[in-house]
């Protein structure tokens, strides 16, 4: 990676970096506070976790027993009063990660913020839902408005009984959570930042525009194979990733932008389970986030018994089990969107041409409070036929609308998951898979009867003559959607013959498939290592899967071992290297020597191919996906094309010189000691807060690790990268599952329940997890009874 990129990626260090340092400055909280007054100003504002508590809207009352772990389990007599209470236990751990949730999803940043924040406010106005209200309800369920009512209003009860005891984040920087409504739990930003096919659109165009497009599809081929070009009389000049920035205003600081999503997930049936039911494992990858991006939960009322994990500011629980149905998730990569270029009118850049004439745009004024301006602000939205208008080149009459799945109404990500939670089999559960939208899931499921299978679930558009790998012009009409893909064309499959199923975002179009739904998939790598495990033996247990979770063996680095047979180091410390590699098994264990010279070297060989062949804007983006097949691909059978006239030579040349750059490298990242040499020094995982840019202070208060860690991006135990080798992505949450009893699944999240410096829930979760362990996820009532350790009764407000 580039020292541009290496930019880059520092702006992004953790969620509010930014953001709160520009609070800071404008405010009376300016001045430094000892990190202890900090963490006793933080416990004596905690939430009440024991005792009981009045609350008006309540009906009857509600029993939260928190377990050891921090997980809230919530037994309650009716549907209405069930969510209310998760909205209000979610409030109680998690107030001001919600409410910037809640902020960024409605374009209402800037209130808090100040003037940086408009960009990003109008973005989110921009790509926020605006059809039809009553199809949008129903497309989740019938009673999903019911109960985000119940949910919304249970935060809300919170805010009101906690008055001026704000958690210590809102002390800091001087603002009030603000009120919800259910209208808030219908947000499409987490949508727009789980697909990334409009920006490798712009990353191929920008490709194409610099090498050309024969170099552009070698650097960033496709799979399917796929012989991309601009559509005819499309310029790509200007088409650039600065079409972004209010996508990059939105997201970048809160580091909501992607960190490389991925996920794994697995299941066997009871051919192969050693207690004859199906057995589950699903571990999503997401950023690194402090608090985390999940939030455990276990809800009971008549109707239903769910438990799992979720997003702390929607009701229901995205991915686990019910009585019947366990489920995980990873990302398919569906392409959901599509950029169009509009021409603009010489004289009127709000008309756009439409055939051989013009047509207005759909223009709405909104106003936004701005914090520090004495008036609101005006902001101008202007939507085509094919969506928002997130960038205008006036230069060239030119407005860029995205067409994506999150125009159609039941598109909220996760949301959808309140139909799975009640699912009562299989074909139940399958059906309820049929109304998920965004983004695109392979949903792995097995119900106590004991069938499994495999869902694609997302409404995928139907492009007829195009592929969707570029911008397209919008004038003429010929690259419409044609309408969506069937449910029964999606991939899938049920009750499969070799009795298991696995997914890790890699290609998963079955053989023959006739439908184009996507071409940017994730390396089969961890695929491919989880298969392996999956066919070396006949029966599977509990412990098996978590080792298959936590398994870091990398096949990359396998192959680069062979290769560094082919090493001739004239130093004696790196030829000892050289041969330290040349003989590892490709485990990338937290004391593996061998493990941390890959990672540097692998790092130097692809800065050796690319940073000749891709300019330096354009490395950060451009071929990510496929950067090490790639590469892999040039090594192991060098030709012209890559390496001129002696390929093996050359080929040789790059090994080397990439080699001696990587020593050179760890004796200063570690020492020059090769015996001192480990991943798990050089490669950490850091938990960064919001606040912790403030000053060291704040630093040393809220923020935890760094922890070693092993595994990488390709590993089944991924734990992808930056430049430094700190961990941004990877499995925060992970759940296993027997159908034959389930009080022996385990679950982990990291770092903690809750996101209150000085709960005992803040970072509890966290040796754990860097143990590579799991806690009991407790699911009957008297499991439930065993290892409660906090009792709070919710009551009606007399």
């Amino acid at each position: 990676m580039s020292t541009h990129s290496r930019c880059r990626r520092a702006k992004r260090l953790s969620q509010l970096c930014v953001a709160a340092a520009t609070i800071i400055m404008t405010t009376s909280a300016s001045s430094a506070e000892p990190a202890m007054n900090l963490l006793e100003r933080s416990k004596s504002v905690l939430a009440q976790l024991d005792g009981q508590i009045a609350v008006p809207e309540l009906t009857a009352p509600v029993e939260v027993l928190r377990d050891r772990w921090g997980v809230p389990h919530i037994y309650a007599r009716n549907q209405d009063d069930l969510f209310f209470a998760q909205g209000f236990v979610a409030a109680q751990d998690r107030l001001f990660q919600i409410d910037l949730w809640r902020r960024v999803a409605v374009g209402t940043t800037a209130e808090v913020l100040g003037p940086l924040a408009l960009e990003g406010d109008r973005f989110a106005r921009l790509v926020k839902y605006r059809g039809d209200m009553d199809a949008e309800w129903t497309s989740y369920s019938p009673d999903t408005r019911q109960i985000a009512e119940a949910f919304t209003r249970g935060i809300n009860a919170y805010i009101d009984l906690i008055r001026d005891r704000l958690p210590i984040e809102f002390q800091v920087l001087g603002f009030r959570p603000g009120k919800w409504s259910a209208e808030d739990c219908l947000g499409r930003m987490s949508g727009v930042i789980m697909i990334r096919n409009f920006r490798e659109e712009l990353a191929r165009a920008e490709l194409i525009a610099a090498v050309g497009v024969e170099q552009a599809r070698k650097l960033m081929p496709t799979d399917p194979q796929k012989d991309f070009a601009p559509a005819a009389g499309l310029g790509l000049a200007g088409i650039d990733r600065g079409i972004l920035a209010g996508y990059d205003a939105a997201t970048r600081p809160f580091n909501f932008k992607s960190g490389g999503e991925g996920s794994n997930n697995w299941v066997v049936d009871g051919t192969l389970s050693a207690s004859g039911k199906p057995l589950m494992a699903s571990d999503p990858h997401r950023p690194i986030h402090l608090p985390s991006l999940r939030y455990m939960v276990h809800l009971n009322a008549p109707g239903w018994n769910v438990i799992g994990g979720g997003e702390p500011g929607l009701p229901g629980v995205a991915l686990g089990h019910n009585d019947h149905v366990a489920w995980g998730f990873t990302i398919c990569g569906n392409d959901q969107g599509d950029l169009y270029v509009e021409e603009t009118h010489p004289d009127n850049p709000t008309r756009y041409r439409v055939g051989d004439g013009w047509e207005p745009m759909k223009v709405v004024r909104e106003k936004v409070t701005v914090r520090g301006e004495s008036q609101p602000v005006e902001l101008e939205l202007r939507f085509t036929r094919h969506g928002p208008v997130i960038h205008e080149d006036r230069a060239r009459r030119r407005a860029f609308a995205l067409r994506w799945i999150g125009n159609e109404p039941g598109a909220a990500g996760y949301l959808a998951s309140l139909a799975l939670d009640r699912a009562k089999d299989a074909a139940s559960f399958v059906e309820a898979c049929k109304a998920w939208k965004l983004p695109s899931e392979n949903i792995v499921y097995a119900d106590v009867s004991g069938n499994i299978g495999w869902f694609a679930a997302a409404m995928t558009p139907v492009r007829k003559g195009w592929d969707g790998l570029l911008p397209v012009p919008g004038a003429a009409g010929e690259f419409e959607w044609q309408g969506f893909l069937a449910h029964e064309d999606l991939p899938q499959n049920a009750n499969p013959a070799e009795h298991f199923l696995v997914t890790a975002n890699h290609n998963i179009r079955p053989e023959n498939y006739r439908h184009e739904i996507a071409y940017d998939w994730a390396p089969s790598y961890r695929h491919d290592r989880l298969r392996q495990r999956l066919t070396a033996q006949t029966k599977f247990t509990l412990d098996d899967f978590a080792s298959m979770q936590h398994e870091n063996t990398s096949l990359p680095g396998q192959a680069l071992a062979k290769l560094a047979k082919r090493l001739t180091p004239s130093d004696p410390p790196a030829r000892r290297a050289a041969d330290v590699l040349a003989t590892w098994d490709g485990v990338l264990s937290r004391n593996s020597q061998a493990g941390a010279i890959y990672a540097v070297w692998l790092q130097e060989l692809l800065d050796g191919l690319f940073s000749s062949r891709v300019p330096e804007k354009l490395l950060e983006h451009v071929a990510a996906p496929a950067r090490v097949p790639v590469l892999l691909t040039a090594l192991e059978t060098p030709t012209a094309d890559w390496f001129g006239s002696q390929p093996e030579t050359g080929r040789d040349r790059l090994l080397n010189e990439a080699f001696d750059r990587a020593i050179t490298r760890l004796s200063s990242l570690l020492s020059a000691d090769l015996d001192s040499w480990s991943w798990g020094k050089l490669h950490t995982t850091p938990f960064r807060h919001p606040l912790a840019t403030l000053g060291p202070e704040y630093e040393q208060a809220f923020n935890l690790g760094p922890v070693p860690q092993a595994g990488d991006g390709y590993t089944p135990n991924a734990t992808r990268h930056e430049r430094t080798f700190n961990q941004v992505s990877g499995a925060s949450y992970r759940h296993i599952l027997d159908l034959a009893d389930w009080d022996r699944g385990l679950a982990t999240s990291v770092p903690g329940q809750s996101g209150q410096l000085g709960s005992p829930h803040y970072d509890d979760l966290l040796p754990l997890w860097a143990a590579d362990q799991y806690f009991p996820l407790a699911f009957s009532r008297a499991k439930v009874e065993e290892v409660t350790a906090h009792r709070l009764l919710l009551t009606p407000q007399q």
